[in-house]
C-alpha cells in the first residue's frame, strides 16, 4: 500500500520540491480538487482495484478514464504544485 505522497509523485512529471506532510497535502487537495478526484487518487494510494472504485463512483470506464486524465493534468499544473510542495 502507498501513500498518498508516494502516489502523488508517480504521477506528476516534474517536482523541484519535496511534499508536504501528508495531513497538509489533504488540506490542500480538499480544496484544488473536486470530491471524485480526491477520491480516486486515494483509491489509487489504497491500490484499490479500478473495478471497485468504478462501482464506488459511480463511473464507466470512459468517465473513469476521463477522470483519471484530468486528475493527473490537476496534479501537474504549477500552481497546485506549488502549494503541495514545501
Amino acid at each position: 500500500m502507498s501513500t498518498l505522497n508516494q502516489e502523488i509523485e508517480k504521477h506528476i512529471k516534474k517536482l523541484v520540491n519535496p511534499l508536504k506532510d501528508e495531513e497538509t497535502l489533504l488540506a490542500v487537495l480538499k480544496v484544488k480538487l473536486t470530491k471524485k478526484e480526491l477520491k480516486l487518487l486515494k483509491a489509487w494510494a489504497d491500490d484499490t482495484p479500478v473495478k471497485e472504485v468504478q462501482t464506488k463512483l459511480n463511473l464507466d470506464e470512459e468517465h473513469y478514464g476521463e477522470l483519471s486524465t484530468k486528475l493527473i493534468k490537476k496534479l501537474n499544473q504549477e500552481k497546485i504544485k506549488q502549494a503541495m510542495c514545501v
